[in-house]
């Protein structure tokens, strides 16, 4: 269950994570008055919102890998700008119109409207104790309409994941920058690609020295055998406590969704919105940090 686990994740992290990059998602967001210069306001704000209006620390706690001060940059400064409800509202018009823009025809499809049963069937199996933002969504009514309710369970299954993930790295030893410096270590994505998160030059380094000295990175600030083996120590575990909702669902039936959700899956990439070089982890064998 454990690499059927990792395969539903790659076809349904997609689904899920287009509402940060999507053009029709800048729109609403600048709508509701957020900054759309950059991507991380509308961010913070569209993931953030089923947890309340949750401050800082919680945030923190719940991404995990942002600086502090990344996080303390937009929390809880988004909730002068929108109150979560309008945030929530806005957040599925959002996931509507680019759904709606991208599959044409097949937004009434049978094929889809069977997807959506099945990946909602698999998000309400997700275990929740410890999985604040897998349960914060589970919360949310389900909308009626067939990509709606898919894109929602494609996030609570999603942040049931990513939930488990954070397990996994503590478990390992790593915190937020060392989580991050050590998946950039085994060439996951390019260092640039993390600056993002927010950590300074000088923490990045701090963090990759004490990875060194702990083994796990060389001087080249490449992964050691040692680091590779911490980060498949993780992967492992974070598929592992993945595992749940698909051991419920049955293989036979997550495959059926699997082949169902291709459309959905081609109509993502196809839009070109997603960067394929970045820390997602989509198309790459490792889990997202």
């Amino acid at each position: 269950m454990s690499r059927l686990a990792r395969s539903m994740w790659h076809q349904l992290e997609p689904v899920h994570a287009a509402v940060y990059f999507a053009p029709q998602a800048f729109e609403r967001a600048a709508k509701l008055g957020y900054d759309v210069e950059s991507r991380w306001p509308s961010y913070f704000a569209w993931r953030t919102a089923p947890l309340g209006a949750a401050g800082p620390h919680l945030v923190g706690a719940t991404y995990y890998s942002f600086s502090p001060a990344m996080v303390a940059e937009h929390v809880p400064g988004i909730w002068a700008v929108a109150s979560p409800e309008d945030v929530l509202a806005a957040r599925l018009e959002a996931v509507d119109r680019l759904y709606r823009d991208w599959l044409g025809e097949h937004l009434t499809s049978p094929g889809l409207a069977e997807a959506a049963e099945l990946a909602r069937a698999a998000a309400e199996a997700v275990t929740t104790p410890g999985r604040p933002l897998a349960a914060a969504n589970l919360d949310r009514p389900w909308p009626g309409e067939p990509h709606l309710a898919l894109w929602q369970a494609a996030t609570i299954l999603r942040e049931h994941r990513g939930d488990g993930h954070l397990v996994a790295l503590q478990a390992a030893g790593l915190d937020g920058c060392e989580a991050l410096v050590s998946f950039a270590a085994i060439g996951a994505a390019p260092v640039e690609n993390f600056a993002g998160r927010g950590w300074s030059r000088e923490e990045w380094q701090a963090a990759e020295e004490r990875l060194r000295g702990r083994g796990l990175v060389g001087a080249d600030g490449l992964a050691t055998d040692a680091g590779r083996a911490l980060r498949d120590q993780v992967e492992r575990m974070t598929d592992d406590l993945a595992a749940a909702p698909w051991r419920a669902l049955g293989e036979a039936r997550a495959q059926r969704l699997a082949e169902l959700n291709g459309p959905v899956l081609g109509a993502v990439f196809g839009a070109g919105v997603l960067p394929m070089t970045s820390t997602l982890g989509i198309a790459t064998v490792q889990a997202p940090e």
